[in-house]
């Protein structure tokens, strides 16, 4: 992938992240953080990790952000109300995140092999058929006991839900 994706890609993850911060409204704020899961599935593709980009999809941005949404709905959040700024949060938070830079900046100055470029793998690699098989061979029954505890947990979560009639 080209520099140009990534570096794109990269920027609407962290701008939709930021937006799941600053949206006062619950729903628009899931719906951000959905829009972040595709933007890092895509940079999951672009370093030819075709299968955790496809699970980043199905997951998280399918069913981790329906049961959040499920939940936002249920409880009926609304939106909040604009508080005043804290000027002194606000400063010691820049401080602390201008100081974190710094920290990287010269983490990632010192590290010689940060410039240096991988050579491609000689032979391509089938991660979908190796965890396929890994999953239903050496972890079939750990995987068929997370299955019936999803189950009776949706089935919990529909049973306390439910409003009684009066």
């Amino acid at each position: 992938m080209s520099p140009i994706l990534f570096w794109t890609f990269a920027a609407l993850m962290l701008g939709f992240g930021l937006s799941v911060i600053l949206q006062r409204n619950p729903v628009a704020s899931a719906l951000s953080l959905v829009a972040s899961f595709i933007a890092l599935a895509a940079l999951y593709v672009s370093l030819n990790a075709f299968f955790i980009g496809i699970i980043q999809i199905l997951v998280y941005a399918g069913a981790v952000m329906v049961l959040f949404l499920f939940i936002i709905m249920l409880l009926d959040l609304k939106a909040e109300v604009r508080r005043k700024l804290n000027k002194v949060g606000i400063l010691g938070g820049g401080l602390i995140v201008l100081l974190f830079v710094i920290q990287l900046v010269n983490v990632l100055n010192r590290y010689p092999g940060g410039s240096r470029t991988l050579e491609p793998l000689a032979t391509r690699v089938d991660d979908v058929r190796q965890v396929g098989t890994m999953l239903f061979s050496n972890y079939n029954f750990p995987f068929q006991v997370m299955g019936v505890l999803v189950l009776v947990a949706t089935i919990g979560v529909v049973v306390l839900s439910k409003r009684e009639l009066k």
